[in-house]
C-alpha cells in the first residue's frame, strides 16, 4: 500500500525515500534533511551520490552493498526524470530486497519519463516527499512565515507580504532573503526593515506596477514600470504580474454572492479583501477589456510583437484606463 505523502521538513530516514516534484529547493532540503538525520544517528554514515542520467548497470548494488566495516549508507540517486534504462531496472530490482542498513533516496523532478518505476516505488510503500511548485501568494506567505519561524523570529504581516512581492518570483531567492533578514536583524521583522533591504525592488516589482494599474493610477504605474525596465526587469514577468492581478479580480468577481472563503479561492484573506475593495471601481465589461489587453501584451512580449517594452507599457495604460471606468 502506498505511503502517505509528507513535506520536506517531515521526512526521516527510511529504506526507500522518493522525493518528487519540480520545486528543486524543497527537493534539496528533503535530501539534506535525511542525510543530516542519518549522520546524527551515525556520524560514520557513508553517503554516495549517483546521477541517473549517466547511470550504468550495477552502480546501485555496489553503493548499497554492506561495507567491510559495516557503516550505514545513504545513497542519493538524483535526476530520475532523465534516468537510463539501467537505472530504472536496478531500482526495480532493489525494491525486491532493500539493504537493511541503507537509505535509498530517489529524486525525480517531474515529467513522464520513469513513471512506471515511480509507480513501483510508491506501490512498494516508499516514503513519499512531494515538492510541488510554490506559486500562489498564499503559499509563499506561508513559506516565509515557516522560514522565519524555524529561525525563531516573527514578522509583521505587512513585512511578509512586502517580502513576497519583492522576492517571490523565485523560491530560492525568497529563501535567501529570509536568511539574510534572520542573519542581519534582530527582534520583530517589520515592513520598514524589509523596505530598507528590498525597498527599491518592492516599489518597482511587477506586482507594484500591477497594483497601481489596477487602481487606475496610470502615471504611477508607468513611472514604476519604466524604473523596473531600466533596472533590468524583463517584460515577461511584468505582464505576468498584470495577468495575475486581473485573474484575482475576475475570480473574486465570479464568486460574488456564493459565500466562498479565501481558502476556497486559493488566496490569502488579505488578497480577497483587497480584491473586493478594488472591484468597486470595475464593471464586467471593463474587466474583460483589461484582460484582453493583457492577453495581447502577453503574446507580444513572447515573440508575437516587435517591441516588448511598448507592448507592456500599452497594456499598463489600457488596464489603468479600464480601472477608471
Amino acid at each position: 500500500m502506498p505511503a502517505p505523502t509528507i513535506t520536506w521538513d517531515q521526512v526521516t530516514p527510511a529504506p526507500v525515500v522518493l522525493v518528487s516534484g519540480p520545486e528543486g529547493l524543497l527537493g534539496e532540503r528533503a535530501v539534506d534533511r535525511v542525510i543530516a538525520l542519518a549522520r546524527e544517528a551515525d556520524p560514520e554514515v557513508e553517503v554516495t551520490r549517483l546521477e541517473a542520467a549517466g547511470y550504468e548497470s550495477g552502480q546501485l548494488a555496489v553503493a548499497t552493498s554492506p561495507s567491510l566495516f559495516g557503516e550505514a549508507r545513504v545513497v542519493v540517486l538524483a535526476g530520475l526524470e532523465s534516468g537510463t534504462d539501467a537505472a530504472f531496472a536496478d531500482v526495480r530490482a532493489y525494491l525486491e530486497a532493500p539493504e537493511a542498513d541503507a537509505v535509498l533516496l530517489l529524486v525525480h523532478a517531474g515529467g513522464n519519463r520513469g513513471k512506471p518505476v515511480l509507480d513501483a516505488v510508491r506501490a512498494a510503500g516508499a516514503t513519499q516527499v512531494v515538492c510541488a511548485p510554490v506559486k500562489r501568494d498564499a503559499d509563499k506567505v506561508a513559506f516565509v512565515s515557516a522560514e522565519l519561524s524555524r529561525g525563531r523570529r516573527r514578522a509583521e504581516p505587512a513585512a511578509v507580504h512586502a517580502l513576497v512581492e519583492a522576492c517571490g518570483a523565485d523560491l530560492r531567492e525568497l529563501a535567501a532573503a529570509c536568511q539574510q533578514l534572520l542573519a542581519d536583524t534582530t527582534g520583530l521583522i517589520s515592513a520598514d526593515v524589509v523596505g530598507r533591504y528590498y525597498g527599491g525592488r518592492v516599489e518597482a516589482t511587477g506586482f507594484r506596477v500591477a497594483d497601481a494599474a489596477v487602481e487606475g493610477n496610470a502615471g504611477e504605474a508607468v513611472a514604476m514600470l519604466r524604473h523596473a525596465l531600466a533596472t533590468g526587469t524583463d517584460p515577461v514577468p511584468l505582464v505576468a504580474a498584470l495577468a495575475a492581478r486581473l485573474r484575482t479580480l475576475a475570480k473574486v468577481a465570479a464568486a460574488r454572492g456564493r459565500g466562498l472563503t479565501a481558502q476556497d479561492l486559493g488566496m490569502a484573506p488579505w488578497q480577497l479583501d483587497r480584491a473586493r475593495r478594488e472591484l468597486v471601481g470595475w464593471r464586467p465589461e471593463t474587466l474583460a477589456a483589461a484582460i484582453t489587453a493583457v492577453a495581447q501584451a502577453d503574446a507580444e512580449v513572447k515573440g508575437a510583437g516587435r517591441d516588448p517594452v511598448f507592448a507592456v507599457e500599452r497594456a499598463v495604460l489600457r488596464v489603468s484606463q479600464a480601472a477608471q471606468g
